[in-house]
């Protein structure tokens, strides 16, 4: 899946949670002046309550409608147009590796991600989930512990 750059586009100057992307691809595109990104980074998490590393992968396209308290791993890999809303988590547990999201995730307010799983292309995770297995592609999955269901 392409990313779609135009669901990063600034619509304002007051657009929180793309501001803080925009932060993090000019500190990841920038040789130069890296310092200026790292304090736009730092003034737009706090604005944000936002903690989503300056060095972490994320595909393009990504949005975040609500950015408050969303947790992203430093090493977890996010596929492109993936759609993440508010209070959601992907971290690790007590197991080694962060999580891998595949390109058009949509991922549900106040869920967590949790340890070295995969997330498939198009699924969906509903509001609320605890994600500790893979998701396959196109399921959605719900509930605590997240159960996968195949998309009807």
């Amino acid at each position: 899946m392409e990313p779609d750059w135009s669901r990063e586009e600034l619509q304002r100057f007051w657009d929180p949670s793309r501001q803080l992307l925009k932060s993090v691809r000019g500190y990841q595109a920038a040789r130069w002046f890296r310092r200026y990104w790292v304090l736009r980074h730092r003034f737009w998490s706090v604005v944000t309550g936002a903690d989503i590393p300056i060095n972490c992968q994320i595909g393009g396209g990504l949005l975040m409608p609500h950015p408050n308290g969303i947790v992203i791993h430093p090493e977890a890999k996010i596929g492109a147009n993936c759609l993440i809303m508010h209070q959601v988590t992907v971290g690790t547990n007590r197991k080694p590796g962060a999580p891998t999201l595949g390109s058009g995730v949509d991922i549900g307010p106040g869920t967590y991600i949790l340890g070295p799983v995969t997330i498939g292309n198009g699924a969906v995770i509903g509001a609320g989930s605890v994600v500790l297995r893979d998701v396959a592609a196109n399921a959605v999955a719900y509930g605590v512990p997240a159960q996968e269901r195949s998309r009807s």
